[in-house]
Order: structure tokens, then C-alpha cells, then sequence
């Protein structure tokens, strides 16, 4: 008989092997569409760039991203007892249920971009954040509504043994594929990443420097607001993890057992969620990078379906998307998380959107149209 874990493994293959690249008739097509608008040729830069990958993905020379998501993965880290962090793990469960409620900085920006915010319990030591909270077969999707997806309560202490389980990575990796698959069957056009998890910043420092073989130092910062002490204490503690598990670099699953989080895991199955069902996904900050990072070393295709919105304020914010090959749009030195990089980056987005959707072509204006010299 076939091992829960095997089982797992099969599934997230089977799905990944449907992938397919994007439809480069959609993408010639569109380019074309922005080569006859009246302005200089590829002078919207990265809105044309970002939007002919849409039209690609979608296979539509028109693309639309007018119904959209926010899908926040809520997870706890057990790593945070060694003091990496300035706050506890109860505030994971305040600000799920803040962000539940429509109360945090994300639903507010969320609100002004007119995207719906799906927060998931997906790892929190609480067993739910806020009365709402619903269990998934007594679920119809709908936003801010506290989606009960939970793994396990919390990571296990990466400084004493591993993070998680196989089974519980390949679990929480299935959770952000299956959320991606329901919310494009329920007509959502572009999907942003966002997370909720104190101490985080620490278990993505540590899957990057793995996932990159880079020094802890270069891939590590203050996240939360931690004291020049405090990062040294943080710094120690990652060091001593991959020291004592050596995870394999060659191997991003056994990085994120060893490692990880229950919030990495689920993002990173959101980006090979928009592979498979071929929607485009936003990443948002440092959490969400290292997310995309680990989906592009299990299907380095997953990248074709992911767009930068911003760079994230954390020293490794940059490098990871340099990596990933993919330019964010906007650079605002924020480092808050939630998804609220990805909803500044989808407002310059919807620019692009309307420019091509609405603009005169020179043949409108009766314009002789612009060629490269």
C-alpha cells in the first residue's frame, strides 16, 4: 500500500507535469497591440513587459485582470522561542484575526485596489484565529473569512530538530496549489501573495541562504524591528540550524522540512498553483520571494507565471528576485509583509491595464507609427 507521503509526492507531480509554457501567439499579439498605441515604442517598460506575460498566460491577446485575490497564508514558527523576534507568537493570531475582520494594513490597501482578501490558517498554533474561521467542507470561498487549512500547530523548533515533516511540507505545498485551482474556477484573474507569522523573516532567511548557498549574514535582516544584538542572536541561531541539518540545496523539499514554514510552503505552492492553472501571481515581499524561490527550484517553468510587484527593504529582498529573473515595478523600501507590496505593485499594474485597453493607436490619430531606428 502506498504511503501517505507517496501519495502526496504522486499528487504534486501529476499536477506539475501538466504545466505548460506560455502562449507565445497571445504574447506576439499583444506586443504588437502596444507597438500600435500612440506613444514611444516600449516606453511603458515594465507594464507592457508584465502585461504581454499575462496575455501569455491567459492566451488572450486581451487579458483581463479585473476579479482579483489576495490569498494570505497564516503560520506559526516554532523557531521563535530561541528570541528571534520582538513579539510572540500570539500576535499571528491577533493580526489573522484582524485581517479576517478587514482591520489591517493589507484589507485596507486591498479595499483601494478592489481585491478580495482570503486569509488561511494554514500552520497557526491557535486553532482558529476568529469565530469565523471555517473548516473546508463546510466551505463556499469567500473573502475575509478565516479559511481553516491547518497542517500542523506551528513548525517544530528548527534550532533543536527539523521544522516539519515531509508529508506536512508536501501537505501545506498541496493547500496553496488546491486555493490557486478554486479561486481561478471561481473566475479570479490574478492571484497576490501575502503572510502573516511571526518570525518569519528567520525561516526565510534560512531556506534562502540555503536554497542559494549564500553566507546567513547576506541573507538575513532585522525584520520586525530587532536590535543590532538581536540580529546577531537571529543570525546564530539560522547558522547553527543549517550546521546541524545541512540541508541539501540541491533538494528544496528537504530544505523546507528542515528549515522552513507552514507559510512558505503554502506561497510556494500558490506559485506552482499558477502554473497549473495558469493565472498569474503577484509576489509581494521577502516572505513571498523566498516562496517563489522554492516553486522555482521544484518547476523552474513556475517562474513564466509570476510577476515582482516590489522590492522588499530586507537585505536579500533584492538578490532573491534577481535570481528568480523577475523586475518589481515599484520600489518603496516597505518590509511590512501581508500582501501590501503586491497591492502598491497592482495599482501601477492596472496603469499598464487601462493604457492598453483604452489608448488611441496611431492609425486613430492618423499618425504614422513609430519604428525602430
Amino acid at each position: 500500500m502506498e504511503s501517505r507521503e507517496k501519495e502526496l509526492e504522486r499528487r504534486l507531480h501529476e499536477r506539475l507535469a501538466l504545466v505548460k509554457g506560455l502562449d507565445k501567439t497571445a504574447m506576439e499579439q499583444a506586443e504588437k497591440r502596444w507597438d500600435s498605441i500612440a506613444k514611444p515604442l516600449k516606453s511603458l517598460g515594465l507594464l507592457e513587459q508584465n502585461l504581454t506575460k499575462i496575455a501569455g498566460i491567459q492566451g488572450s491577446v486581451k487579458p483581463r485582470i479585473g476579479k482579483r485575490a489576495l490569498i494570505a497564508m497564516c503560520a506559526d514558527n516554532g523557531v521563535v522561542a530561541e528570541g528571534v523576534t520582538q513579539t510572540g507568537m500570539e500576535v499571528t493570531a491577533i493580526v489573522a484575526e484582524n485581517m479576517a475582520k478587514g482591520a489591517t494594513t493589507v484589507t485596507v490597501m486591498a479595499e483601494a485596489a478592489h481585491v478580495d482578501v482570503f486569509p488561511v490558517d494554514i500552520g497557526m498554533v491557535t486553532e482558529g484565529a476568529c469565530i469565523s474561521g471555517v473548516p473546508e467542507e463546510r466551505e463556499e470561498l469567500f473573502p475575509r473569512t478565516l479559511l481553516l487549512r491547518k497542517v500542523a500547530h506551528g513548525t517544530k523548533n528548527f534550532s533543536k530538530e527539523p521544522a516539519m515533516s515531509p508529508e506536512e511540507a508536501l501537505r501545506a505545498i498541496l493547500v496553496g496549489m488546491e486555493m490557486a485551482g478554486r479561486l481561478k474556477s471561481q473566475g479570479y484573474e490574478i492571484l497576490a501573495t501575502g503572510e502573516m507569522g511571526i518570525g518569519n523573516t528567520t525561516t526565510s532567511s534560512a531556506v534562502a541562504a540555503a536554497l542559494l548557498g549564500e553566507p546567513v549574514e547576506k541573507m538575513t535582516g532585522k525584520g520586525a524591528g530587532l536590535s543590532d544584538e538581536g540580529l546577531l542572536r537571529k543570525i546564530r541561531v539560522i547558522k547553527k540550524a543549517l550546521s546541524d541539518w545541512k540541508p541539501d540545496r540541491e533538494d528544496p523539499l528537504d530544505v523546507l522540512c528542515k528549515v522552513g514554514g507552514f507559510d512558505i510552503a503554502g506561497l510556494a505552492g500558490v506559485f506552482l498553483g499558477g502554473a497549473v492553472y495558469r493565472i498569474p501571481v503577484l509576489l509581494d515581499g521577502f516572505i513571498s520571494s523566498v516562496s517563489a524561490l522554492l516553486a522555482a527550484k521544484l518547476l523552474p517553468a513556475a517562474k513564466d507565471f509570476m510577476l515582482a510587484t516590489h522590492v522588499s527593504k530586507e537585505p536579500a529582498g533584492g538578490l532573491i528576485l534577481e535570481r528568480l529573473g523577475v523586475k518589481p515595478m515599484v520600489c518603496c523600501e516597505m518590509c511590512l509583509g501581508e500582501g501590501t507590496g503586491a497591492m502598491a505593485g497592482l495599482s501601477v499594474l492596472d496603469m499598464g491595464f487601462v493604457s492598453y485597453h483604452s489608448m488611441a493607436t496611431f492609425d486613430d490619430i492618423q499618425v504614422e507609427q513609430y519604428k525602430p531606428l
